[in-house]
């Protein structure tokens, strides 16, 4: 696994990382493409409400989901299009509405020649008040690093461990 920061601005968070895991490209994108059951498993996440969805000739689906995010006290609801490429197993999340200024994210799921895959995600984000960023910026950074294990958890969960790898 590798993670870093990746620079998109002067000022503005951002965080990449890939991972290889156990489980296969079409699982893993499965799970990140069922967006009504991150408030089960992932960091910060307490609710998700899909507005709309939409599905076009191609495999590609839209979806408008309002996720509602909080630590303590603060709580936060923003609207994201989450654009689902099935065919080329890529996710897009683009903000629509909410506290950020900037926030966009993707994910690829990338087969290799031993079993399961690499899974790449990126996000970047700035709040739009400065004040927010300062209360909320350190919990986002630290959830953002624990999305990928938050998945990785999950599809173990879900496909009970369905592949080993290879011994190094």
């Amino acid at each position: 696994m590798s993670a870093e920061p990746f620079a998109t601005g002067p000022s503005m968070p951002s965080f990449r990382t890939s991972r290889h895991v156990r489980f296969s490209p079409a699982n893993m994108f499965a799970l990140v493409a069922d967006v009504e059951s991150y408030p089960q498993f992932l960091p910060l996440c307490l609710g998700l409400r899909v507005k709309r969805r939409a599905q076009s000739d191609d495999g590609v689906e839209t979806v408008i989901a309002e996720m509602t995010v909080g630590y303590r006290a603060i709580r936060e609801t923003f609207t994201s299009r989450v654009t689902i490429d099935r065919p080329r197993l890529r996710i897009l999340v683009e903000y629509v509405d909410g506290p950020f200024s900037h926030l966009d994210n993707r994910w690829v799921f990338r087969p290799d020649d031993a079993a399961g895959c690499f899974v790449d995600f990126d996000i970047s984000y700035e709040f739009r008040s400065r004040t927010l960023g300062l209360l909320m910026g350190s919990m986002f950074d630290t959830a953002f690093r624990k999305f990928a294990e938050a998945f990785e958890r999950r599809a173990g969960e879900i496909y009970k461990e369905p592949q080993s790898l290879p011994s190094a």
